[in-house]
This record gives structure tokens, sequence and C-alpha cells, in this order.
């Protein structure tokens, strides 16, 4: 089985590279424990809350983040991991990493192997 099959490497890349910021990776660590708003991440990781804005919108870019407005005071924010993008990304990578994915076979040039 190739990766083809199951799934794009390059989507792959795409939510790795946005997870390999260490600071969007702790703010995605915070959201996996639920809804928060920027002050009370910018508070916790002690980053400034442009700073905090800015990492959102690479997360919510990439999907992995989504934003729901205060109903009573629309200035307030509240951010949560999208569960379907999160059980997606789940499944990539359990995919991609499976063991059942590794192959016996010879390499296709060079010297034949085992002295065959």
């Amino acid at each position: 089985m190739t990766l083809g099959t199951v799934i794009s490497v390059d989507e792959i890349a795409t939510r790795l590279k946005v997870l390999a910021d260490p600071t969007r990776l702790r703010i995605f660590d915070l959201l996996l424990g639920g809804e928060r708003c920027n002050c009370e991440m910018g508070g916790l990781l002690g980053l400034a809350p442009n700073l905090i804005s800015h990492h959102l919108g690479v997360l919510r870019g990439s999907g992995l983040v989504v934003a729901r407005r205060d109903t009573n005071d629309a200035r307030w924010v509240y951010y949560s991991v999208d569960r379907a993008a999160l059980a997606d990304m789940a499944a990539m990578l359990s995919a991609f990493f499976s063991p059942d994915r590794l192959a016996d076979r010879d390499p296709a040039c060079g010297p034949p192997m085992n002295g065959q």
C-alpha cells in the first residue's frame, strides 16, 4: 500500500507545519482542554494578545481551530479545536505511521541483496 492511496503527503505536511511552531502547538494544546479566549491564552502563555491572535489566525486558516463570537457581546471571541479536523488529522497520522505500511523489498538498483 502506498500513501497516495490513503492520504495526501502534502496535506499531512501542511498540517504538521502549522503545528511545528512551538507557540502554535502550545495554543493548540490549551485548546484541546476546552474553549478559550485570546486574553486567557495570552495570560497562560505569557504572550501579547497580538501574537496570540497571529497564531490563532494561522491555526484557523489551517482548519484546526474555529472561532465563536459571544452572543451577548460580540467583542468577545472564543476559540476551540475543530473536532472533525482533529479526527481527520488523527486518522491521517495513524494511517501514515501505521506499521502495516512497512514492506520488505530489495532495492531496485545496485548489487543483489543477500549474495543473489
